[in-house]
């Protein structure tokens, strides 16, 4: 038990090095409350056009299922709330904050990997993979069993100390450790901000999301056109949206990050994005989140929000 103190606590000295601003360990083991709750949610088609979201239930489920003799789920937060904001007046179209930078799965899947040196090193022979949004790991549910924060009503992981606008990622390995206690207190309260602010109404109900009604999932996941019922509701948001974290009062906590990866491309900040041609998307948006829109992806979801302002 000792041993299992001692690495637990090495493990979160080694990630807060690293940038990391919490980490928080749990038991690897099956998430017997969460299956209903998936099957339900996919039965009634809210992940969309999604298909990926219904593959790998088990493993979904259950870390064993993706590291062999997996003891332990480590999770941790990196905070990507930026320094300054990008123009957000009436006519200017809107990034997401996460996607400002370098795409976020290089930046931490990196440190992830680093971390798991590190522990071979001192601790010896792990068994482990390193998760950065890659693969059916329900993360948000690990997170809260790892006393990182509790569940919001517009679904995301908050936390008291510093709000929402963390990337979550989850380092799975085959060594018994100490574990956090989870966070089983809502700390939302009778709050339906991000319920009522909501303008295509994604949120169904507190915790539960339609998510093909989301702005995030109709600007990045959906390949299609955008169907016309949600003209006029996109607020300017081309890519992702922040609008259920931007009125989050949790949130007045968030503090600036410190990396130097998530800050804008200088051409960011003055850049016409209906005038921008392929070549200058491509060359600004390299390492960006932004490729997984692809600038065709990009016109459509800018073509649909002028249309509804004619």
């Amino acid at each position: 038990m000792q041993n299992r103190e001692k690495n637990s606590q090495l493990i979160k000295d080694a990630a807060r090095k690293l940038g990391f601003d919490f980490c928080g360990i749990a038991k690897a083991e099956f998430l017997e409350a969460e299956a209903p709750k998936l099957e339900s949610w996919l039965n009634n088609n809210y992940h969309g056009k999604m298909a990926y979201m219904a593959n790998h239930f088990d493993k979904r489920l259950d870390p064993r299922k993706l590291v062999d003799d997996a003891q332990s789920v480590i999770s941790l937060m990196y905070n990507y709330y930026p320094p300054n904001r990008l123009p957000e007046g009436r006519e200017d179209l809107k990034i997401a904050k996460y996607a400002y930078g370098k795409d976020y799965h290089f930046v931490i899947k990196d440190k992830l990997k680093d971390l798991l040196s590190l522990l071979r090193e001192e601790i010896g022979e792990i068994n482990g993979r390193v998760f950065v949004d890659s693969a059916p790991v329900m993360e948000r549910q690990w997170a809260q069993k790892a006393g990182l924060g509790w569940t919001g009503k517009n679904s995301l992981l908050l936390n008291q100390q510093k709000g929402s606008f963390f990337f979550l990622a989850e380092l799975i390995i085959d060594l018994p450790l100490h574990y956090d206690t989870p966070v089983t207190k809502d700390y939302c309260g009778t709050c339906t901000r991000c319920i009522d602010a909501c303008p295509t109404d994604a949120i169904l109900q507190p915790n539960l999301l339609d998510a093909s009604k989301c702005i995030s999932y109709l600007t990045i996941e959906l390949k299609e056109e955008i169907p016309s019922e949600f003209k006029g509701k996109m607020e300017n948001w081309a890519f992702g949206c922040d609008i259920c974290q931007d009125v989050c009062p949790w949130n007045r906590f968030s503090k600036p990050h410190q990396e130097s990866e998530f800050l804008p491309h200088p051409e960011l900040k003055s850049l016409d994005w209906e005038e921008m041609t392929k070549e200058t998307f491509d060359r600004i948006f390299k390492k960006s989140a932004l490729k997984r829109s692809k600038w065709e992806g990009l016109q459509r979801t800018i073509k649909f929000i002028r249309s509804s302002l004619s």
